[in-house]
């Protein structure tokens, strides 16, 4: 119940950060869909302005730059350890407005877990560099327009 409060919360400051101007429709998602999500990835609701996805890691990632898209990362469970900011190495466009890349030089790491929320702006690079076991988390990417 505490996380569908979190999640809740955090997906209605970020629709109203997103769209301060218009109404939003009401989307609901049920359980069934949020857990399969949670346990192999996936997206659960798609908007204009915002994408809301679960996701799961059982190893490292890529680093990440996104020229448009806030990430707002709610951790459901596990550990990983994250780095953000400082300098991508490596980074090579994968998509319009998105870079990936090998490695970070000067971030800043942070160790997230069970309950955690951190919110990476638009042209941050970020990075899931080291996941023990797994990690299961809501990300809600907030789009410019």
């Amino acid at each position: 119940m505490k996380i569908l409060l979190v999640l809740t919360a955090l997906l209605t400051i970020t629709v109203l950060l997103a769209a301060p101007d218009k109404a939003s429709d009401v989307t609901y998602v049920g359980h069934e869909k949020v857990a399969a999500a949670l346990s192999k990835g996936g997206p659960l609701v798609s908007a204009p302005d915002l994408l809301v996805s679960g996701s799961y890691r059982d190893k490292a990632g890529q680093v990440e730059v996104h020229d448009k898209e806030t990430d707002v990362i709610y951790v459901v469970d596990g550990t990983a350890t994250f780095v953000t900011g400082g300098k991508m190495v490596g980074g090579k466009m994968t998509r319009p407005g998105q870079l990936m890349g090998s490695d970070i030089i000067g971030g800043q790491t942070h160790h997230l877990s069970k309950g955690d929320v951190i919110v990476v702006p638009a042209t941050t690079p970020h990075w899931f560099k080291e996941v023990p076991q797994s990690v299961s988390y809501y990300v809600v990417k907030v789009l410019k327009q």
